[in-house]
């Protein structure tokens, strides 16, 4: 078999893929689809065009026949008009006009109208008095002095659907004396053009000036008076109508060519006459013969495939199958696979050794990619686990840490200073948590899924909060910082936000300028507002003296692991994720954030834009941190309430427990929903602070059936879930809670729900 295809190959010299694909399909395929496209193309042409040519002589026979009937019934008039009985008494001109219309076919009556309208001799006698006057042939005859042949009419004497032909009738000093006309019965006029031979399908039509139909083959019954399709009368009326034929669809749904042509010269009539042919009679004959062409190409391609099929198989198919089943073993992970095919001097053959030369290279890589993959995942394993003991580590003493400055805060809040630091304890707290869930978390940054808890804020105390964050840093570079808030100086700015998140932004900013300004430098923070009310943006501006940027970084500034140049005077560069997380965090907000430079050594700017929130929703006026807790803590520790804890984490409802007895309130504590609803019949409790996740059912459905029950129906329930996503805080306040409280807890802003709760008590209510 291997001498046979050697001696096919030298034959046909089939030495190359492109020449054996070429020879078996294309230059036998090419060649007739293209001559028998064009054939079609051809063939359909001159059969429109002979369709056409034949339609118009249709047309103009049809429109010959109807101008011919049309200048008898002129002659008719033309000879009565010189007869001179006609304008001689009543009886006279009665007789004649019955003795001409006796003699005439295709009328239906002939008459005189007085220069007054009224017809005065008709060879149909009148039953009541006629008046034409408003007839427009009357009125053209007068003033145009010559044969006219009017629109469409209904006769007001025979009752038959008629035209009426009319012509003056002028005395030898030019004076017209009276107007004779004839009316032809339409029917009659159909007759002059039944010997015009219409394929199948095929619509006559003949029209006036303004679209009435006096004519149509077939039915013409039914269709006298009626007004044509706009589209056809548009087509009648243009200038190239009695030129080139135009497709129209029907009312009957059917596309025809149509054909247009005049009734005789202007000064005869302005009928018109349109002949439609159905095109789909037209193209018939063109598409058996186009189909009886593609038939033909459709045997010749098959033959052809079937050719490439036979000695594509044996001279091309097989080695290219054989060189598959080798790259989907190698695909598949097989690396020894090998192709087996001789390397001869021809495409398949170079193919082949190729494909060998990268299955053996690819096998050498693999195991060093296998080798070093095994390498990496031991090293990211090592990296998750000292990810995973560093958080245990760090969040370790955070807990007591914040537990004891709430606590220490308590016992001590008549000491301000005692009082403060512990405020300040607090919130450093919260703060590097949040810098350990981010460092876990990296990922979130660049997928975007850090979330936000948006609620009315203060975008002043924000900045006093990440000013405070920021201020050792500032102080130990002996940094000057020049703050500038909008007056007044206690009107609140309104915004709507995330106060941690909000509050980590502008940290990461001015810790930005502190690390890329030099010692004594000047770091400004200005917040102004731009528009008006809640259309309006706060624009929220961080700029420095310090090194500056070249074009080409602040483009890429926000960019993850984005950082300047490290120079010795700023050793405390950082990971290049706190540019990135800002702008993440500004987007979420529904805000923008830029960077500008002028160029190295001249400082840089960065500005926030966030929207305004209207002063019907803004939070009440702030009070300072200190102020704000030591006023909560009074409320709370001269009204203690009667509170339900449930939560199923026991260190957390402990310590919770502790913090709340510490401040005067009487607390019970229930591990799981069922039990919770037994203690709240039993204890009545004003407050109910209700974990989302409980063991038995979740804290939404205890709302619910706290709400139900009378003794807690109008209890304040306080949700505290590690759930912080919008729907969760929409589904919890529909279960019935009043406030909700993202884990950890913020004991200042309980503290404060506590307070109101308790102002808001009644005397009843602080004797239970």
């Amino acid at each position: 078999m291997n001498s046979g295809l050697n001696r096919g190959q030298g034959r046909f010299r089939l030495n190359s893929l492109r020449s054996r694909l070429m020879l078996l399909v294309a230059l036998a395929m090419m060649p007739l689809a293209i001559m028998t496209i064009l054939s079609g193309v051809r063939e359909r042409e001159h059969t429109i065009q002979a369709s056409e040519e034949h339609l118009r002589r249709l047309t103009a026979l049809a429109a010959a026949n109807e101008a011919q009937s049309i200048q008898g019934a002129r002659q008719i008039l033309v000879d009565l008009a010189s007869v001179p009985d006609l304008m001689g008494n009543t009886a006279e001109c009665t007789s004649l006009l019955s003795d001409v219309l006796d003699r005439n076919d295709g009328f239906v009556n002939f008459g005189l109208i007085q220069l007054n309208g009224d017809v005065t001799c008709s060879a149909v006698p009148l039953l009541h008095p006629v008046n034409l006057g408003d007839r427009s042939h009357f009125k053209r005859a007068i003033k145009e002095r010559r044969f006219i042949a009017g629109d469409y009419v209904f006769g007001r004497v025979i009752k038959k659907h008629t035209i009426n032909l009319t012509y003056p009738v002028i005395d030898r000093a030019g004076k017209v004396l009276a107007v004779v006309f004839a009316a032809m019965d339409l029917e009659a006029l159909d007759t002059f053009v039944n010997d015009i031979d219409l394929p199948p399908g095929s619509i006559l039509t003949t029209v006036d000036a303004h679209g009435g139909i006096i004519s149509r083959r077939p039915d013409p019954e039914s269709w006298f008076g009626k007004r044509v399709p706009p589209a056809m009368m548009q087509a009648m009326t243009a200038p190239a109508a009695s030129g080139a034929a135009i497709t129209l669809r029907g009312a009957d749904g059917v596309e025809r060519l149509h054909s247009f042509a005049r009734v005789g010269v202007p000064t005869l009539s302005d009928y018109t006459v349109t002949i439609g042919i159905p095109t789909e009679g037209i193209l018939r004959a063109a598409r058996h013969d186009q189909l009886m062409s593609l038939l033909g190409l459709g045997v010749t391609s098959l033959l052809a495939l079937l050719a490439a099929w036979v000695g594509g198989d044996v001279l091309i198919v097989r080695r290219v199958h054989k060189l598959m089943g080798t790259a989907e073993r190698i695909a598949s992970g097989d690396l020894e696979a090998r192709s087996r095919i001789h390397y001869g001097h021809e495409e398949i053959g170079s193919l082949a050794q190729a494909l060998d030369r990268m299955a053996a290279a690819l096998q050498k890589k693999e195991e060093a990619r296998s080798l070093a993959e095994r390498e990496l995942r031991a090293a990211d394993q090592r990296k998750d686990e000292f990810l995973a003991m560093l958080a245990h580590e760090l969040r370790n003493p955070l807990a007591p840490i914040s537990t004891g400055a709430n606590l220490l805060r308590l016992l001590h809040s008549e000491n301000a200073q005692i009082h403060q630091t512990c405020s300040i304890i607090v919130r450093q707290v919260e703060h590097m948590t949040g810098l350990v869930d981010d460092l876990l978390d990296v990922s979130r940054v660049t997928r975007g899924l850090v979330s936000i808890s948006a609620q009315p804020l203060d975008l002043k105390r924000v900045i006093e909060d990440a000013v405070e964050q920021i201020r050792p840093l500032v102080t130990a570079r002996r940094h000057r910082l020049l703050i500038e808030l909008p007056d007044p100086p206690r009107a609140p700015a309104h915004a709507s936000g995330d106060h941690k998140r909000l509050v980590q932004v502008v940290a990461n900013l001015l810790g930005n300028a502190t690390k890329y300004t030099p010692e004594g430098g000047t770091i400004r923070l200005r917040l102004e507002g731009e528009g008006a009310g809640g259309q309006g943006t706060w624009l929220l501006t961080v700029s420095d003296d310090g090194i500056g940027m070249d074009a080409g970084l602040v483009d890429h500034v926000f960019d993850l692991f984005t950082q300047a140049e490290r120079t010795p005077d700023r050793s405390q560069g950082g990971l290049g994720l706190g540019l990135a997380l800002v702008k993440s965090l500004v987007e979420l907000h529904g805000g923008s954030v830029q960077a500008a430079s002028p160029g190295p050594g001249q400082g840089s700017t960065f500005t926030v834009r966030l929207p305004r929130l209207a002063h019907a929703l803004a939070v009440p006026a702030p009070l300072p941190m200190q102020q704000a807790n030591a006023d909560a803590d009074a409320v709370v520790a001269d009204a203690p309430l009667r509170i339900l804890l449930v939560d199923d984490h026991v260190d957390a409802v402990h310590t919770l427990q502790l913090f709340l007895r510490s401040a005067g309130h009487e607390v019970d504590i229930a591990y799981t929903a069922g039990d919770a609803l037994e203690l709240a019949r039993l204890t009545l409790p004003s407050v109910c602070l209700l974990d989302i996740g409980l063991p038995d059912f979740d804290g939404n459905e205890l709302a619910r059936r706290l709400r139900q029950m009378a003794q807690t129906a109008g209890s304040t329930l306080i949700a505290m879930t590690g759930y912080g996503r919008q729907e969760d805080r929409a589904a919890a306040l529909a279960a019935g809670f009043d406030h909700y409280l993202v884990k950890p807890v913020n004991t200042a802003q309980l503290a404060e729900i506590l307070a109101a709760v308790a102002r808001a008590r009644t005397p009843v209510d602080d004797n239970m």
